[in-house]
């Protein structure tokens, strides 16, 4: 059988996960030449067509134009070492209603690149990273690490809860100290030296360009499996061998990207974690916030217990849910979820302002099937079980949003209530419903 060269990287990226899952100890001194012209040019097939260009103002159909003549010339300056990624375009999205967040926007020939090397980088991590890690890894999904931790709290002797948050992860990720965990598995100079680059490339925000010190660049192909070695070695490595040896009962750890709860049995233990979690941050230059973090009582106890003590039962948000402790029909132990305040109210917000801009812009029956598609997606999220209220509620304040809108459009006859309810009997929108289930053998990747 004939293997074109694309067929040959891959088969090369296979036995380079071999080999990374047969000897833990093992450092590849050869990737950076798997970076060939066939293989980059599967890497920009893979990549969005209608993304926003960057500050090289080049759309992924520009750069297909010629695209061999490109790629030749790539291939050419990455041999060479020549090869220096374009400053990524710095835009703001919204965060919450007073903080927005800093996204970085990759030049086309930067995302080939930036692909190529995620792809090698996963062939090896992926046989190192550990179950507890659920972002940005093939196969994985937020959905799956709120059913583990669903088990956790459930089926395992867990009574209480540290939850920790990274102050400015994304921002404050040392360089150095990244480049010393790859070397852990890598000893090719030239991959080093190009990853060393795009770490290094920065941004231009306003005109000005800013090359920061620390960080991996939010938004990039590359920062997902970046920040995840990143992690893998100080977090989750560390509690594997380290915390759970040093603890007295059951504890463990779930992860998605920067975002991590630890389940423990004994408050002695949680409070040793708390401390341990503050200072291994603080090793390796980064914070844990200390108003977002906090241990505290939680499982199958909690609710008897806070009746006795005269207070609330503990709850806590994770991945945009919130976690609090309930019983079944039957009387028995359960967890609770539903959308948590900040995100439910962060939602609607934006399905106002959505409807307020769209209603007047192009005809009903043309706005409406992309109506359809974000209720969609609302309920592919948040369809969670124990959720079904929370994906109902949001669903009847878009149909009230949706009405309001439409009698606000101008010089046009006011629509009843029934006569709206009787539009959507026509033209029906999605119906909440639970598409992720935590007490089957299934969890969708989405």
């Amino acid at each position: 059988m004939q293997y074109t060269e694309i067929g040959k990287t891959w088969m090369k990226l296979t036995l380079v996960s071999g080999h990374a899952r047969r000897d833990k100890s093992f450092r590849f001194t050869s990737l950076a030449h798997l970076l060939d012209a066939e293989y980059l040019r599967d890497c920009y097939g893979s990549l969005n067509r209608d993304e926003a260009v960057g500050i090289d103002n080049i759309s992924w159909k520009d750069y297909g134009a010629d695209l061999e003549k490109n790629l030749t010339g790539l291939v050419a300056r990455l041999k060479s070492r020549k090869y220096k990624p374009i400053p990524a375009r710095r835009v703001y999205i919204p965060k919450s209603e007073t903080e927005k967040r800093p996204l970085g926007i990759s030049a086309l020939e930067n995302k080939i690149v930036e692909r190529g090397i995620a792809n090698i980088l996963g062939s090896i991590y992926e046989e190192d990273f550990l179950d507890c890690s659920y972002g940005f890894r093939p196969g994985r999904s937020c959905h799956q690490a709120l059913k583990k931790l669903n088990e956790l709290i459930v089926n395992r002797p867990t009574n209480h809860i540290v939850e920790a948050d990274i102050k400015g992860f994304f921002d404050n990720v040392d360089h150095e100290l990244l480049l010393d965990f790859i070397r852990i598995r890598i000893a090719d100079p030239s991959l080093l030296t190009l990853i060393g680059r795009f770490l290094k490339a920065g941004y231009v925000d306003s005109g000005l360009l800013e090359t920061p010190e620390s960080g991996t660049p939010q938004g990039s192909i590359l920062s997902p499996i970046l920040a995840n070695i990143f992690l893998h070695y100080v977090l989750d490595e560390w509690f594997e061998t380290t915390v759970k040896n040093h603890s007295n009962g059951f504890c463990e750890l779930v992860r998605y990207a920067d975002d991590f709860v630890c389940t423990v049995q004994y408050g002695d233990d949680a409070e040793r974690i708390e401390k341990a979690l503050k200072h291994r941050f603080e090793k390796y230059g980064l914070e844990i916030h200390p108003e977002k973090s906090r241990k505290f009582s939680f499982g199958r106890y909690e609710k008897v217990n806070a009746d006795k003590q005269n207070r609330r039962a503990n709850t806590f948000d994770f991945l945009g849910v919130t976690h609090y402790c309930a019983a079944s029909r039957e009387g028995k132990f359960k967890v609770g979820r539903k959308t948590s305040r900040k995100k439910f109210i962060k939602k609607c917000k934006e399905m106002n302002e959505w409807l307020k801009a769209i209603r007047n812009q192009v005809k009903t029956k043309e706005w409406w099937k992309i109506l359809a598609a974000k209720l969609r997606g609302h309920f592919q999220y948040y369809g969670v079980s124990e959720n079904y209220a929370g994906i109902s509620r949001f669903y009847k304040q878009t149909l009230r949003m949706t009405h309001k809108w439409l009698n606000k459009r101008s010089q046009k006859r006011k629509m009843s209530w029934d006569k709206f309810q009787s539009y959507l009997k026509h033209y029906p929108l999605p119906q909440p419903k639970i598409v992720h289930s935590f007490y089957d053998g299934k969890c969708t990747v989405s």
